[in-house]
């Protein structure tokens, strides 16, 4: 199977620059696995596609504000994005610009209250970075960082919580968890009074998620590896609903990766946590998850490939020619849908549009 096969075109305008005001309000293309049929409704109407006994899985990774603009002793102008966390207040960063943060070169953070060497030019051009501060750095990062938006972001975001997930816990994040941006408080309370439970995971999602495949063969493709953990009252829940006859419903791509990666191969869980590089594509035979709300993502990106594992490649495409004719926005702040059987659910009747 060829990169290229999961192809489409999508107009530069449908590209969602800014969050919606109401969290919840964004459009849902409910997606029916089995037979590719479609229906147009609203975030908001998630619960009438969820049973009691059903699990969802959140990813509750924070991200960080990891984007630091700061100024090299030299005077000039410089950014470092926060990677991964090695240890000993060294960070594995992206500098620019890369020829001026050569080993050695220091720069300094808002009025010098961080500071950062690089320690080392690593394999492929990123930076080890050494920061000094006072305090702790979390608290510091929270005051000076930026939040690290994708590339196809052009614009600044003015409430910078709107990158994040209302139940964001555990940070270490470069990207948001973005199915996730959609649900409120309300919303999270009114599917727990259903009977569906919730089963926080993490996943610390990586600048990866956004660099191109480069491989014309899907299998010749190196996928980059995430941290990630599944805490036993997680694992408990999980396990429950697939023993109980429940569906366990990813939110998000990262929650689903992070499921697949440790479940057995009945579906149960046990407490887990490490890196994990799985690739999710077109034959792959799922473990654990039943559905995935999820966002649309680019072309012929992993992501992509990954909901067509889950939905067939062909009703995939489908469904996006069919969110470009209703002008869906998409990618990060954009829209949502919901891959799941839908048959069962006789109170939906396909095709009914809101």
């Amino acid at each position: 199977m060829k990169t290229s096969d999961f192809y489409y075109d999508l107009p530069e305008e449908l590209i969602a620059q800014t969050p919606l005001e109401r969290r919840d309000g964004s459009r849902l293309m409910v997606l029916d696995r089995a037979t590719g049929a479609i229906q147009h409704r609203h975030f908001y109407e998630l619960p009438r596609f969820l049973r009691a006994g059903d699990c969802l899985v959140l990813n509750d990774s924070r991200v960080l504000p990891a984007r630091l603009i700061g100024h090299r002793e030299t005077g000039g102008v410089s950014e470092v994005l926060l990677l991964i966390d090695r240890g000993g207040d060294n960070w594995e960063c992206l500098v620019r610009p890369g020829k001026k943060l050569r080993e050695g070169t220091k720069v300094t953070f808002g009025s010098g209250e961080l500071t950062a060497e690089i320690r080392e030019i690593l394999p492929g051009g990123n930076r080890l970075v050494h920061f000094e501060y006072q305090g702790i750095f979390l608290e510091v990062l929270e005051r000076l960082g930026r939040m690290p938006l994708p590339p196809y972001i052009k614009e600044e975001l003015q409430d910078q919580e709107r990158y994040q997930t209302v139940y964001s816990k555990v940070a270490g994040s470069a990207a948001a968890p973005t199915a996730g941006l959609h649900f409120t408080p309300q919303l999270l309370a009114e599917i727990q009074a259903m009977g569906v439970r919730l089963a926080y995971v993490t996943l610390h999602v990586g600048l990866g998620t956004f660099r191109p495949v480069k491989a014309e063969e899907l299998e010749e493709h190196e996928m980059h590896s995430e941290y990630c953990m599944v805490g036993e009252e997680a694992a408990r829940i999980i396990t429950e609903a697939k023993q109980n006859g429940g569906r366990v419903v990813c939110v998000g791509t990262t929650s689903c990766r992070t499921v697949e990666s440790f479940a057995n191969a009945d579906g149960t869980m046990a407490p887990s946590a490490g890196w994990t590089n799985i690739f999710i594509y077109p034959g792959y035979k799922f473990k654990c998850l039943d559905a995935l709300v999820t966002n649309f993502h680019l072309p012929e990106s992993t992501l992509i490939m990954l909901v067509s594992a889950l939905a067939g490649r062909e009703n995939v495409l489908h469904a996006y020619e069919e969110a470009v004719r209703e002008q869906y926005r998409f990618f990060s702040f954009g829209d949502a849908m919901l891959i799941a059987d839908t048959a069962d659910d006789a109170s939906q009747p396909n095709g009914t549009q809101l």
